[in-house]
């Protein structure tokens, strides 16, 4: 028996005909008489019914069915009886009654139950993925995934990108993160890396003069793991020619559109656009979360005009108001101060309204006049919360970004269905790294520097900007680029102010300082997050939820159970030999 159409796609207008379909069992009700089967397949199931009086062998082998037996059935599809109509399901109108079943495999009582909402652990479910992902919330997720992905293809080809593969097995050029190491068999000692980005290969391909390349790309990086991490991931990878930082983004935004619009998700263009420093003083967050408003507040002035010590101390007074924390005990408060410790923040100051009385935890300190004072230019409301945090300008802006975002989820300032779309520019061009007593990249070391930023690179490298462009989504950065340095010379004193030496460049990036020097044309490009974005598109709050095969926490496939060990003459062939600690 061949497959006619999909359980799912069963509809009212298919009522008279005969149909054959393949699926999963995902549900038995044995009425004696009569017994209910609903078969599921990636498309969505449909209630079969098995009648003595229609086949007596199929109501007999229909007997023997359970849960994840796949089995192909043949029936009429008739009309459900009014009462017994589900509204709420694609295929509620219908019924098909079976004249004919073949069990094609039997299964095993599955450890959890195949369906959306399911307890059971995520080590269980990473186990048996092969399980977990026929579970239709998972199918969803992947189909969900697959069409975002192709509405990129589609709207990339529409406007001139030719998608080039480029290498898997490259060599190591460590900044930043760790690469994953292949030694090489045939050149014994050496070793590939796997690709943390394709990024000097679109580079080159832009000198090739292809023009506009891209890439749907699995990336690797060997960093610690979190909820919107995994060592390996999914890149959309774009370089294009002869563009400025305005041409990038004239394109990305109609393709961010497309891409949701793929998930029926209606997104407006232009996205606003803030600075690095604009970002950090408002939001504390280069990514910020634009669902709910809670800016932050800079009220030094203020507090320099009170006599409390640590407020004369600190570079910066901060603050922001929690909309509605007012009623807040301070059993709550204090839960909220250990928070803002646990962010890095030394103490956090707050204030609150009882009637027309302040309270506050500086109250003594500053006076009732101060603090109604702070509480007019902070706009508050008799039922809000205001927090405070002194200290250097960064750090009391990145304890008041995090504080911000956990009281707005604890608070439920927002909803998983609105999307706020932002660019953060004018990135910082270089960071100080005090252990390793230098400048590094604050993105990468290709990222060319503001025109007027290059004479600072021999002067004050810290006051250089980078012509980097980030565009983020509701907290989470889901893509990042930059206009690139197409000058041999400009990217020479980059690594100068790098401390990277002329012989280590030379040795590391000697094909990428060659090719600069054969008509580079000026190019920039970005990358997206492809499993951040599926993430949003799907409401999920890990990437492991729209993955197919993901690591866990720790990189381990339980599934597979990788990484393994392998045998001593594989390590033999590849001449490396075990250390143990």
């Amino acid at each position: 028996m061949k497959r006619d159409i999909y359980c799912g796609e069963v509809r009212k207008e298919h009522v008279g005909k005969d149909l054959t379909l393949t699926g999963w069992v995902s549900r038995r009700r044995d009425l004696g008489s009569l017994i209910f089967v609903e078969l599921r397949d990636r498309s969505g199931s449909v209630q079969i019914i098995f009648n003595p009086q229609t086949n007596e062998e199929a109501h007999r082998i229909a007997k023997a069915l359970r849960p994840e037996f796949v089995a192909c059935v043949k029936g009429r599809v008739v009309e459900r009886e009014e009462a017994t109509v589900n509204r709420n399901h694609p295929t509620g109108e219908i019924e098909i009654v079976a004249s004919s079943l073949q069990i094609l495999n039997e299964s095993k009582t599955p450890p959890f139950p195949v369906e959306d909402e399911v307890q059971v652990s995520d080590d269980v479910r990473l186990k048996y993925r092969y399980l977990d992902l026929r579970r239709p919330k998972m199918q969803r997720n992947l189909f969900l995934r697959h069409k975002a992905i192709l509405a990129a293809r589609k709207f990339l080809d529409s406007q001139g990108f030719v998608e080039i593969e480029t290498s898997m097995l490259t060599r190591s050029t460590p900044e930043g993160a760790r690469d994953y190491l292949v030694p090489s068999r045939v050149n014994p000692g050496k070793f590939y890396a796997l690709p943390q980005s394709p990024q000097l290969f679109k580079q080159l391909l832009m000198v090739s003069g292809f023009d506009r390349y891209m890439q749907i790309v699995k990336c690797f990086r060997d960093e610690d793991l979190r909820a919107e991490r995994q060592p390996e991931f999914t890149q959309i990878d774009l370089e294009m020619s002869f563009v400025e930082r305005s041409d990038v983004i004239a394109v990305m935004e109609p393709l961010v559109r497309e891409i949701f619009s793929s998930a029926g998700i209606s997104v407006p263009i232009p996205f606003p656009q803030l600075t690095y420093d604009d970002a950090m003083d408002r939001y504390g967050s280069d990514k910020p979360d634009l669902r709910y408003s809670c800016e932050i507040h800079d009220v030094t002035e203020w507090a320099q005009t009170t006599e409390f010590r640590i407020f004369q101390q600190a570079e910066k007074v901060k603050g922001l108001v929690a909309t509605g924390c007012g009623r807040y005990s301070r059993k709550e408060i204090d839960q909220l101060e250990a928070k803002a410790k646990e962010f890095g923040a030394a103490g956090l100051i707050w204030a609150k309204k009882t009637g027309d009385a302040i309270q506050s935890s500086i109250l003594k300190a500053v006076g009732e006049e101060k603090m109604n004072e702070l509480w007019s230019q902070m706009q508050a409301g008799d039922q809000d919360l205001v927090l405070l945090v002194a200290g250097p300008r960064m750090s009391a802006n990145t304890v008041l970004g995090q504080l911000r975002t956990h009281l707005a989820r604890q608070e439920k300032w927002y909803t998983k269905d609105d999307f706020r779309f932002a660019w953060i520019i004018d990135f910082p061009l270089f960071e100080f790294d005090k252990e390793e007593n230098r400048y590094v990249a604050c993105h990468h070391p290709f990222t060319s520097p503001m025109p007027d930023s290059i004479p600072l690179l021999d002067t004050e490298p810290g006051k250089a900007k980078a012509q980097a462009y980030d565009v983020v989504c509701n907290g989470y950065e889901i893509g990042g680029g930059s206009i690139r340095i197409h000058s041999a010379d400009v990217q020479s004193k980059v690594f100068d102010t790098l401390k990277i030496s002329r012989e280590e460049a030379k040795e590391k990036f000697g094909f990428l300082l060659d090719a600069l020097q054969y008509g580079a044309p000026p190019h920039g490009g970005i990358a997206f997050g492809m499993d951040r974005i599926a993430m949003l598109l799907a409401g999920e709050e890990s990437i492991r939820e729209v993955i197919a095969f993901p690591k866990t926490s720790s990189a381990q496939c339980l599934m597979t159970d990788s990484p393994s060990t392998v045998s001593k003459r594989q390590l033999e062939d590849l001449h490396i030999r075990l250390i143990d600690d």
